[in-house]
């Protein structure tokens, strides 16, 4: 359902969604994204397509020109949105996406399905192995592409394989190996979107599975500050041949506890969290994690690698979008 204006004057946002045609799901033009992220900034999308189902987001993306860029958001709790907007075409999977069903002795489970969901549906399936996706928050099409892992598994550890719809428009069902997993990390290609995954688990009592979830999800809301205007893990742990420390102990040992920039702050509770304290820019969480990095690098000579992403324009990167 695409609302394009009449006016002879059309913006970017205007062309590409007259580009998609005669889609089913849903296409808004400069639609803020601010309000959908955990940290609660950032700028507007060029042109936000909410696809009713898989046919349609295949439609979509045969149609877009390849020369646009395609940024695909899900449950928005690890990425910082930039002041100035995601240009392009920004795609969000709704309710279609989100379906959990039993598969033998695992999960077919949709993209747009949150981690902590899942967790608790294996549970209630008496299915064992995916209890650690009660402690990442987010959703699975995101987990997929960037191999999240918590309290001692990760996707790579349980994942059969995926379907995803690629830049180009074409359905592709992939096997675990061919995403090449590492360490926070796939080789899913760029522009691609995840539509469904099948996990794997194993037949546990549901009692021990819910259980862990529950200690799991304990340890969380006492190390984390959970109820605050945070993403996930700012940066990446050092690989053990560069470090022996976490990357919460080099901020500590950086002397970054606490420390602000504008409205953003380290986290007293865990030094690997960032906060929006109440009035912070994406500018303002993004000069923060850089400035972070610059200490760390001078007190323990470790270059930390973000491992929230940083996406769209900078302010004083935006535009005119005339057509």
């Amino acid at each position: 359902m695409t609302n394009a204006p009449a006016s002879s004057h059309l913006t970017a946002g205007d062309v590409i969604a007259a580009s998609l045609g005669d889609v089913r799901g849903r296409v808004s033009i400069n639609q803020p994204l601010g309000a959908r992220s955990w940290f609660r900034v950032g700028g507007p999308a060029e042109c936000l397509f909410q696809p009713a189902d898989t046919d349609d987001l295949v439609t979509a993306m045969q149609r877009l020109s390849p020369e646009i860029p395609v940024t695909t958001l899900g449950a928005c709790s690890n990425v910082i949105i930039r002041d100035g907007g995601i240009p392009g075409l920004v795609i969000r999977l709704g309710g279609a996406f989100a379906g959990i069903e039993v598969d033998g002795n695992g999960l077919i489970v949709g993209g747009a399905a949150l981690d902590a969901t899942v967790a608790e549906t294996s549970a209630s399936k008496g299915l064992g192995g995916l209890e650690f996706l009660a402690g990442i928050p987010g959703s699975i099409g995101g987990a997929v592409r960037m191999n999240a892992g918590a309290y001692g598994s990760d996707m790579a550890a349980v994942l059969d394989w995926a379907e995803i719809v690629s830049r180009d428009g074409t359905l592709l069902h992939l096997e675990a190996s061919a995403l090449r997993f590492g360490y926070r990390r796939s080789a899913l290609p760029d522009g691609a979107v995840v539509v469904r995954a099948r996990l794997r688990g194993e037949p546990t009592e549901q009692s021990i599975v819910s259980g862990r979830i529950a200690e799991i999800r304990a340890a969380r809301e006492g190390s984390q500050p959970v109820r605050a205007r945070t993403g996930g893990s700012t940066f990446r742990n050092p690989s053990p041949d560069i470090s022996d420390k976490k990357a919460w102990q080099l901020v500590d040992r950086a002397g970054c506890r606490g420390l602000t920039i504008g409205g953003a702050q380290i986290s007293e509770k865990h030094c690997n969290f960032m906060l929006n304290t109440g009035d912070a820019t994406a500018a303002d969480l993004e000069a923060l994690g850089e400035e972070v990095r610059k200490r760390v690098l001078e007190k323990s000579g470790v270059n930390l690698q973000w491992e929230i992403k940083r996406i769209g324009l900078k302010a004083s990167e935006t535009k005119g979008d005339a057509a």
